[in-house]
C-alpha cells in the first residue's frame, strides 16, 4: 500500500487554485507570476509615459463614455474607475423583440433573450514622480483616457480629484 503525503496533496491543491485564480482576470499593477490577478483589471490597459515636464497615463476603456469614468490622484497613485450598464437584446427571426424599447403601452412584447449586467473596471497606477495635482488634466476620446500630470516638488502630498473632459 502506497502512503500518501498530505502536504503534497495540499501543495497540489494550492497550485490548482492559483492557476484558476489567475484565469479570473488581469493584474492590478505590472505583470509576472508574483503579482496577483483580479477580475476586471485586465480590461484597463495603461501606458505610463514620462518626459522632463510631466507624466502621462494613457488608459484604454473601450465602450465607456467620459461620464462613466472617474479619475483620482491619491497617495502617489492614479486611480481610474469606470462603471456602466451593458445590455444585449436578441430576437427570433421575424419577431420585433429587439425593438421592444419602442413598444407602446398596449403593444405585446416578447423577449427571446435579453441580458444586462453592470460592468465595472478599475486600475490603480503608481505615479513614479511627485506631480502637481492642481495642474493635472484629463481627456477622453474614442475609449481612450489620457491623463497629464505635470511634475512638482515633493512638498505637496495631498489627494486631488481630476475632472474628465
Amino acid at each position: 500500500m502506497t502512503r500518501r503525503d498530505p502536504f503534497d496533496e495540499i501543495e497540489d491543491l494550492l497550485e490548482r487554485m492559483g492557476r484558476e485564480f489567475e484565469e479570473l482576470g488581469g493584474t492590478l499593477e505590472g505583470a509576472g507570476p508574483e503579482v496577483p490577478r483580479f477580475p476586471g483589471a485586465r480590461e484597463v490597459d495603461v501606458d505610463v509615459i514620462e518626459d522632463d515636464e510631466s507624466i502621462t497615463v494613457v488608459a484604454d476603456l473601450p465602450g465607456f463614455d467620459a461620464d462613466d469614468v472617474d479619475v483620482e490622484l491619491r497617495d502617489d497613485a492614479l486611480v481610474i474607475a469606470g462603471s456602466r450598464e451593458e445590455s444585449a437584446e436578441f430576437a427570433a427571426e421575424g419577431d420585433d423583440a429587439a425593438d421592444a424599447g419602442d413598444a407602446g403601452e398596449g403593444d405585446e412584447v416578447r423577449y427571446h433573450r435579453r441580458e444586462r449586467r453592470l460592468r465595472s473596471v478599475s486600475r490603480r497606477v503608481p505615479v513614479p514622480e511627485p506631480v502637481e495635482a492642481d495642474a493635472a488634466t484629463a481627456s477622453f476620446a474614442a475609449g481612450v483616457l489620457t491623463v497629464t500630470l505635470p511634475k512638482r516638488s515633493p512638498d505637496d502630498d495631498r489627494g486631488h480629484t481630476i475632472d474628465v473632459n
